[in-house]
């Protein structure tokens, strides 16, 4: 459930984030704006054909503190043992450890914040071995809202970005295209259907689309109405949603994403709503075809020891499936074993991986799930574009992995692929539709490409908040890229 509060969404993540280009980051969150600042003074430095820089700052509060991510847009990987992290002030020091290496093209975030804090008037400067030879700097006159970036990455003047992406490639304000579809977004709800708290969406086919709420937990089955609208069926019971249990028939899920596979219906949760303080992220499957009024999970997989601490509301958001065909023909790197993917090391997970997204840090996490005996294997993580993460939604005729955000991100959304070293990494940056408010939604489903009409297919948001009494619109997006 995300209750909008004022100001700045704190993130947990370790000490050091050391991610390479197109891998797991673990941004911070924030809303843009345009403060005063002065442009850098560097002086070139090289390494053989490292270039270390710079990259992005952040001042005033981010994860868990303050920190400067350095970038290496060289070809060959810098040796950063002995360097020097600086503030304006030269007594305050942050050594770069021994043995720490920034490949080609890698990202490295120093949390700073152990040795000093930036100040709202400050720089940041990186040193050379010793900490004597000034190898770049940055020097501001305010807090960003977000943080200072370079735009173009490594390279660029420093600007404000759109929104952090520690230990990731920077997300620069132009750098977000128009939506691919139609501006035009329209209800697609009856007015007080749902109330608050409607969350995840996914399509079974055309004509069923799958919704969770996340308090009351509840299950929907939602079917075309008048309008191009749609309501809960009225058929088997699912006229008013069913609630959602634990395997043993106990609790209120905190429903915050839903995928429909061919192994089954999956949700992720984030806690107990009866026990409502205490983090419980865990991803439950149930059985759609049962008469009953209320659904008892028929398996769960808890991955609390897997994932980082974070708060009871910052947890398991959005969930999606990516068949192991897909997986496979491109060549995706399983980091589990350090090699390319094999479905035969995961004998018991079924036919495909559960990507799940953390709200806390923006960062999306898959996972081979044995069908029996709640056990998991992580496969992947990797970093969404975003400092949090509401959505996840495959888009099978396209190869898109969709990563969407809510009102904390303008409601954008970015697409991933699997680039050339087999990793998911961000392949586009989309606004949202021009005719959509910027409402707090936690949930987005593509329509199958069989619902193409003229190019366009359906998409559907789902609003937690319910404003003006309506959880869900409607809009289009182009059936090929």
């Amino acid at each position: 459930m995300r209750k909008r509060l004022p100001g700045r969404v704190q993130l947990v993540v370790a000490a050091l984030s050391f991610v390479a280009l197109g891998l797991s980051g673990a941004p911070a969150s924030a809303q843009p704006r345009t403060p005063a600042q002065t442009q850098p003074q560097t002086q070139p430095q090289t390494a053989g054909q490292a270039v270390v820089r710079i990259n992005e700052v952040e001042s005033n509060g981010g994860t868990p503190g303050d920190w400067v991510e350095l970038v290496n847009t060289g070809s060959a990987a810098a040796d950063l043992s002995g360097w020097v992290v600086k503030d304006n002030d030269d007594s305050h020091t942050y050594p770069i450890a021994a043995g720490t290496s920034l490949p080609a093209g890698g990202y490295l975030a120093l949390d700073v914040e152990t040795s000093f804090g930036l100040g709202s008037s400050d720089s940041a400067r990186l040193f050379g071995p010793g900490g004597t030879t000034l190898v770049d700097s940055y020097k501001w006159t305010t807090h960003a809202t977000t943080t200072y970036g370079r735009c173009a990455d490594g390279t660029g003047s420093f600007a404000t970005t759109a929104a952090p992406t520690k230990g990731a490639p920077n997300s620069c304000a132009a750098s977000w295209a128009a939506w691919p579809g139609a501006g035009t977004v329209t209800v697609a709800d009856g007015s007080n259907v749902f109330g608050t708290n409607l969350s995840g969406l996914s399509f079974q086919d055309a004509g069923v689309l799958w919704a969770v709420k996340n308090g009351p937990g509840t299950l929907y089955r939602l079917v075309p109405d008048t309008g191009g609208k749609w309501r809960p069926d009225p058929a088997g019971g699912w006229a008013s949603g069913k609630a959602l249990n634990y395997r043993d028939g106990t609790g209120d899920l905190d429903a915050e994403g839903v995928t429909f596979t061919p192994d089954g219906l999956f949700v992720a949760t984030e806690r107990d709503n009866d026990d409502s303080d205490v983090s419980l992220p865990k991803i439950a499957r149930f059985d759609t075809s049962s008469t009953a009024g209320a659904l008892n999970a028929t398996a769960e997989w808890n991955l609390t020891a897997d994932l980082p601490a974070v708060d009871a509301n910052s947890g398991l958001e959005g969930i999606t499936w990516i068949p192991d065909t897909f997986l496979t023909g491109h060549g995706f790197r399983d980091e589990h074993t350090g090699a390319a993917y094999d479905p035969a090391a995961y004998p018991d997970h079924g036919s495909g991986l559960f990507f799940v997204g953390l709200e806390a840090n923006g960062t999306v996490y898959a996972y081979a799930l044995d069908r029996t005996g709640g056990g998991y294997h992580r496969v992947a993580t990797f970093a969404s574009g975003f400092p949090a993460v509401m959505e996840l939604q495959f888009e099978p005729a396209t190869g898109r992995l969709w990563a969407v955000c809510d009102n904390t991100c303008q409601g954008r959304s970015t697409t991933l692929g699997i680039d050339a070293q087999g990793r998911f990494a961000i392949t586009a940056r989309y606004n949202r539709p021009s005719g959509l408010s910027d409402y707090n939604n936690e949930g987005f489903a593509i329509a199958p490409q069989t619902a193409c009409v003229s190019g366009r297919k359906p998409v559907v948001w789902s609003d937690d908040d319910n404003d003006g009494g309506h959880a869900l619109r409607a809009g289009t997006l182009n059936c090929t890229p």
